[in-house]
């Protein structure tokens, strides 16, 4: 008799372990599929349990938790007896069929915990469950679909209520699909854009179609204790450049002074404002402005403290960075004891090429002399190299070209700050601004043209 039983349990678990190797806990029938039909994700699979009792439960889970069947919206433990044949006393605990297909894929470890509990091999069986669209996690689903092969939806960027991508151009044809799929299975997503491929340098924005959800581009995002509003599709804002404000922030101290050349809607600007920085910020989107102020008023920002404008870079750095600059020399701007000025320049394709205006920008002798402060710029740009070092020369030759002389010496940092695309970087490089490139005492290395500002090129970004 007990060969019997063994031998009948075995083939149970055998007959199961086939049963189970034949269905993939993945939708089937749907690759390919370009409009949504949330009814071709249903599927019925076989599942491994544990049946228990609710006095055993406690410690069961305890022992089971790594081998738990996960999925959306099910849970792992459910009551027997739905279907009115099982006492409600007892527990199922679905394990994952791709950890364990038979009793003797548990851990032995864990197989001998379970048996000193009284949970032994009569405990392990099969069930038969339905899973629906409800339960199928977004990566899951894309999978499944779009073809085989190609690159998928692996990333995409958050910023309030929506979700912003950048579609291959395989991937075209599933758009609506794809967007849909995302307001479905992401709680806080009301709207998702697709971004265009030209970006408007001027204004730092780009253009965008609706795929799925509500035509809502107005967000409100949280970043460094600032709450930020504005309108997605007329401004530029980036959520993989947080953790890059928060180094700049942290660089800043109260009593120090920033101008924000290419401040956008504030992200330097607002929370500097905030730590009792004095702030100069400029953005020459009008756009951008008008929610800079918005931002810096619903923030609460000391408007003692803050300066807004609404000028082209080189403008901002020829009239209001210069003025100060004059001004603090000859007394009338004064500075806290070891306070510095710092100077943000994001706005990679395109930002130093106007470090060119600051190389002479005060011919006065008697007036640069005075000058015993220490001026921080910070200068982004995009780099494309094949290694870290590669990219790191050409960020530094950027900056030396387009300042108009060497100066290695006042480098104070290079940094990586995202990948933006395979061999290309955005940079930052952290340089001194000192007397000499102010008086355009440095010799001359570059003697070409200024680039011509309001221009649309292709940009990664």
């Amino acid at each position: 008799m007990y060969l019997l039983r063994v031998y009948s349990a075995t083939l149970r678990l055998v007959r199961s372990m086939s049963s189970l190797k034949s269905e993939a806990l993945v939708p089937v029938g749907v690759r390919g599929m370009t409009v949504l039909d949330r009814d071709k994700f249903s599927l019925d699979v076989t599942i491994p349990v544990l049946k228990v009792g609710e006095d055993l439960l406690a410690k069961t889970v305890q022992v089971c938790k790594p081998y738990f069947l996960k999925f959306e919206n099910f849970k792992p433990v459910q009551t027997c007896g739905t279907n009115g044949t099982d006492s409600c006393t007892k527990k199922y605990i679905h394990l994952n069929p791709e950890k364990v297909t038979t009793w003797s894929d548990i851990r032995e470890e864990d197989r001998n915990l379970l048996e000193s509990r009284g949970i032994d091999e009569n405990c392990f069986t099969n069930k038969l469950v339905k899973l629906t669209y409800s339960n199928w996690k977004f990566e899951q689903i894309f999978k499944s679909v779009l073809p085989e092969n190609e690159e998928v939806v692996s990333s995409f960027s958050q910023i309030g209520h929506i979700i912003h991508l950048n579609l291959r151009d395989h991937l075209l044809d599933y758009r609506s699909l794809i967007g849909q799929v995302l307001v479905d299975k992401i709680k806080t997503c009301r709207t998702v854009v697709n971004k265009c491929n030209i970006i408007d340098n001027t204004y730092r924005n780009f253009k965008m179609e609706v795929i799925a959800g509500d035509d809502d581009f107005l967000v409100t995002v949280s970043e460094n204790r600032c709450n930020f509003q504005f309108d997605f599709s007329k401004v530029y804002w980036n959520p993989r450049l947080g953790k890059e404000h928060e180094r700049i922030l942290s660089f800043l101290k109260p009593d120090d002074v920033l101008f924000d050349v290419f401040c956008g809607v504030g992200p330097f600007a607002v929370p500097a404002a905030k730590r009792k920085c004095r702030v100069f910020a400029n953005d020459l989107n009008p756009d951008s402005y008008h929610w800079l102020n918005e931002n810096a008023k619903n923030n609460k920002v000391n408007m003692k403290l803050f300066q807004s404008y609404n000028l082209d870079g080189k403008d901002f750095i020829q009239t209001v960075f210069k003025k100060y600059m004059m001004d603090y020399c000859k007394g009338e701007e004064k500075l806290a004891e070891g306070a510095k000025i710092h100077v943000t320049m994001n706005l990679p394709a395109l930002a130093v090429e106007f470090l060119q205006y600051f190389n002479g920008l005060i011919k006065d002798s008697d007036v640069i002399e005075k000058l015993d402060c220490n001026i921080i710029v910070y200068v982004y740009c995009f780099a494309v190299g094949d290694c870290p070092a590669s990219v790191e020369k050409v960020a530094k030759e950027m900056v030396y070209k387009n300042i108009g002389c060497n100066i290695s010496s006042d480098i104070v940092d290079v940094f990586d700050v995202r990948n933006v695309s395979p061999k290309k970087e955005m940079m930052r490089v952290t340089f001194k601004l000192s007397k000499n490139v102010l008086s355009g005492d440095y010799e001359s290395i570059c003697d070409s043209e200024p680039p011509q500002k309001k221009v649309c090129i292709k940009d990664d970004n």
